[in-house]
């Protein structure tokens, strides 16, 4: 029997994977499906990638293509989430601050450099005009430690999907200024090369099974209670976020707004030149639209 790991954050879009896996539809093939939950996000699952310590990860799409860009053996097989991530402001709960442009500096805690936490600060700093330069980093690797270090008299950012923060901002442990969005479709599904080799199909049908698992659940009226009881979220907050997640349902990709996203990226410096999407992509495997 062989193993397919698939890694991705503990959040709520991964919701279709966790279906489709608890089915196990590769076990006649001799293939068990296993998951493994990284709290640490999008830059520990790029070292995964390339330790070999996994074989799929879903992961931010400017994470992915930055560490790409730098040698990252993997490629990405489609879309995840086509919609953009809306990532919380935090602070503090006991800070007397209560918008960004209150903050006398623009020191971050971030779960580790190349994060989502980490690049998504520099899609803020261009909205709010601030100098990148002046940026301040400290590592915290996930959400309980921006929890452990947060200091309300020292009120450093931290930048979160802010429906898996809620709890703790309903709590009054972290208070939430204000939103900012990804510019571009946020989650991306990447499968090793050596994987790609090994597991060949089967690689490309677990995904075209979670396509069919999401678009079965965004018709189905019991998606959120069951979102809610598996994750442990409020059900009026997951009404929200449903109402503007866009799980991807087919294995469609428009070359405009990836090379529209790519040139973002390079504006923000995220990356330094625009990738050919040939280098990354299965392009065989996918249906790229002009």
């Amino acid at each position: 029997m062989k193993t397919l790991r698939i890694t991705g954050v503990p959040e709520h879009f991964n919701y279709p994977w966790k279906k489709v896996i608890a089915r196990q539809p590769f076990l006649s093939e001799g293939i068990k499906l296993e998951w493994i939950d990284e709290s640490r996000g999008s830059g520990q699952m790029n070292q995964a990638l390339r330790e070999n310590e996994t074989e799929l990860a879903i992961v931010l799409t400017e994470s992915f293509l930055k560490d790409f860009e730098v040698g990252n053996p993997s490629k990405m097989i489609g879309f995840h989430v086509n919609s953009p991530l809306i990532w919380g402001i935090h602070i503090p709960g006991g800070s007397i601050e209560n918008s960004v442009h209150e903050l006398k500096k623009h020191d971050f805690l971030i779960s580790r450099l190349g994060s989502g936490s980490y690049l998504m600060a520099f899609v803020l700093a261009q909205r709010e005009n601030w100098k990148t330069q002046d940026l301040e980093f400290k590592i915290v690797g996930n959400l309980p430690g921006a929890l452990e270090h947060m200091n309300p008299t020292h009120p450093e950012i931290f930048l979160w999907e802010k429906f898996t923060t809620k709890p703790w901002v309903d709590s009054g442990e972290m208070k939430l200024i204000g939103e900012v969005p990804s510019p571009w479709a946020c989650f991306v599904v990447v499968a090793t090369n050596a994987a790609l080799k090994e597991f060949g199909e089967v690689i490309f049908q677990l995904r075209d099974l979670v396509y069919s698992e999401a678009s079965k659940l965004k018709s189905t009226k019991s998606t959120i209670s069951e979102i809610s009881q598996a994750y442990g979220l409020n059900e009026k907050d997951l009404e929200f976020w449903f109402a503007e997640t866009d799980w991807a349902t087919k294995p469609v990709i428009s070359r405009k707004e990836l090379n529209s996203s790519m040139e973002k990226m390079v504006e923000l410096g995220i990356l330094k030149s625009i990738q050919k999407p040939e280098d990354f992509l299965i392009m065989d495997r996918l249906t790229v639209e002009n």
